[in-house]
């Protein structure tokens, strides 16, 4: 181990404003996009703004989070934020769409070394009494990002320029790259480790035809039952297949799949898949009713997710804090318990005519329940893999809860358009092209859209009721997804963190961590 100790203060700071820059990026685009499109075009390519910089981060994710465990967490954080901020200021150069996308693409590469490598780099410094208060404090940074994002997006858009929603990132980059450089000492005594080249080609290879099918799947010229479709859906399980194929027999594997077998891991994996579906559904939905049911503009709806996320802020904290305390399981039951009555009060308590003043509250709930496992899975996954794989563990978390939500808003979005025609074509008099033309339906809450199709004020009402019975329909669905989450979170068992009296700064992933004047080595859990 270096004889340096981490300057903790620092390197918190920097860890801090490297996680809001990367997840804020994530949903500041949101409301600059109308802008965006008039200044550059591209109508057509817009959605690959949003889906360059997801696919690329999913793909890193993984990839990044072995790299951190053969080679150290440093280097590959740093080199996260370089690739951020280098992408940041490429998008905020853009003169076209097609530019934009593959600037945001580099954005994605360098998210996907940020996110895991977090709270790796926190489970490495703090010793297990504080890791819970600690993960809570940034799992609520990373709720906040959320919240901050639309706002922080449409003020920059509207008083100074589209391209400072990225130029912004670089002074944030820059003092986390600068904290992180001068303050963060890591020991430097490696294990002789091979990179799985075949596992990470296979891997990378099935993620994107998997994200590439969710993307384009029901698009122009890509119908779902579509020969283009499917042939990618083919091609990633193919992949899929071949790489658990080389995993089993790899040296030192991407993803060492001995780790699922451990009922604790695979349980907190499950959670935050299911969670990042809950999750996508309300952060995408809720705004589009508010839109079409109290007639707002994308704008002024741009605050409407804060009591969601604020809820999200505070039960993070919690469930950080009470890591030492209860077990895993109790804990995790109670946030899908919570979950399940929020998105049910979403799904069969709203209607048309509840008062934004209900649904507030309703979106606290979903919140609270939500917001446990942004500290509380991290704890859980990293106390129950090896210290060599704590990198690959984090990232994995990431990577759930990402094609959770990838997932989740393509099944979800299917099931709202589905609903929306069906109501569409029922209309009294409703044309019989109508319902394909409008889609979705979100289209009708352009106001420059509405004049284009000529639609008549009592129709244009019709069909934003529609709209607004469609996503309380996906709220219905919704429930499922929490319920399941219950299943696993039961299935946790009694594991629960065991505190320590302490343990070294800036210890390297792959050695024994040493807890107390014993001097023996920390243990993961302890099961009662």
């Amino acid at each position: 181990m270096d004889a340096k100790r981490s300057n903790t203060k620092l390197v918190v700071a920097g860890l801090l404003l490297g996680l809001f820059m990367s997840a804020l990026d994530q949903t500041i685009v949101s409301t600059a996009m109308t802008t965006i499109i008039k200044k550059l075009g591209g109508l057509d390519k817009f959605v690959w703004v949003y889906s360059a910089y997801m696919i690329a981060m999913v793909v890193a994710t993984p990839i990044f989070g072995k790299l951190s465990d053969m080679y150290g967490r440093k280097r590959f954080f740093l080199a996260g934020v370089f690739l951020f901020i280098a992408g940041s200021v490429l998008c905020g150069t853009a003169q076209n769409m097609d530019q934009l996308i593959i600037y945001r693409a580099i954005q994605g590469i360098g998210g996907g070394a940020l996110m895991p490598i977090v709270f790796t780099i926190i489970f490495d410094l703090f010793p297990q009494e504080k890791r819970g208060k600690m993960m809570g404090l940034f799992g609520a940074v990373f709720g906040l990002s959320s919240v901050f994002g639309p706002i922080l997006g449409a003020t920059i858009t509207d008083n100074i320029s589209w391209r400072w929603i990225f130029y912004i990132n670089v002074p944030i980059g820059f003092l986390s790259f600068l904290f992180i450089l001068s303050a963060y000492h890591e020991s430097k005594n490696h294990r002789k480790m091979s990179i799985d080249w075949l596992g990470a080609l296979l891997l990378a290879g099935a993620i994107l035809c998997l994200m590439f099918g969710l993307e384009l799947g029901g698009s122009d010229g890509w119908a779902w039952n579509g020969w283009n479709t499917i042939t990618l859906f083919v091609a990633s399980g193919l992949m899929l297949v071949l790489f658990l194929v080389a995993e089993r027999y790899a040296k030192d594997p991407i993803i060492a799949l001995e780790l699922f077998k451990k009922r604790l891991f695979t349980s907190s994996m499950m959670i935050s898949f299911l969670y990042g579906g809950v999750m996508i559904a309300g952060a995408t939905y809720i705004p589009l009713f508010i839109q079409g049911v109290f007639h707002k503009t994308a704008t002024q709806t741009s605050t409407v997710l804060i009591p969601m996320m604020l809820g999200v802020v505070v039960s993070s904290q919690i469930g950080g804090r009470v890591a030492g305390k209860l077990r895993f399981r109790d804990v995790m039951v109670v946030s899908a318990l919570t979950l399940v009555a929020g998105t049910a009060l979403l799904g069969y308590a709203m209607d048309l005519t509840t008062s934004r003043l209900m649904i507030t509250l309703y979106m606290i709930v979903v919140g609270l329940g939500m917001g446990v496992s942004f500290s509380l899975l991290n704890i859980s996954t990293l106390s129950s893999v090896p210290p060599q794989y704590k990198g690959s563990a984090s990232s994995l978390i990431t990577f759930f809860r990402t094609i959770g939500s990838a997932l989740g808003v393509t099944v979800f979005g299917a099931l709202q358009k589905h609903e929306f025609q069906s109501g569409v074509k029922s209309l009294p008099g409703a044309s019989a092209g109508m319902a394909d033309k409008i889609k979705g339906g979100q289209a009708l809450l352009d106001p420059t859209v509405q004049s284009k199709m000529g639609i008549p004020a009592n129709v244009l009402q019709l069909l934003l009721d529609k709209l607004g019975h469609s996503i309380i329909y996906i709220f219905q669905w919704s429930v499922v997804l929490p319920v399941i989450a219950l299943v696993f979170a039961l299935l946790m068992g009694r594991a629960r963190l065991e505190a320590t009296q302490g343990a070294p700064q800036g210890a390297r992933p792959g050695e024994p961590r040493v807890g107390g004047a014993a001097g023996k080595p920390e243990p993961a859990y302890r099961k009662e």
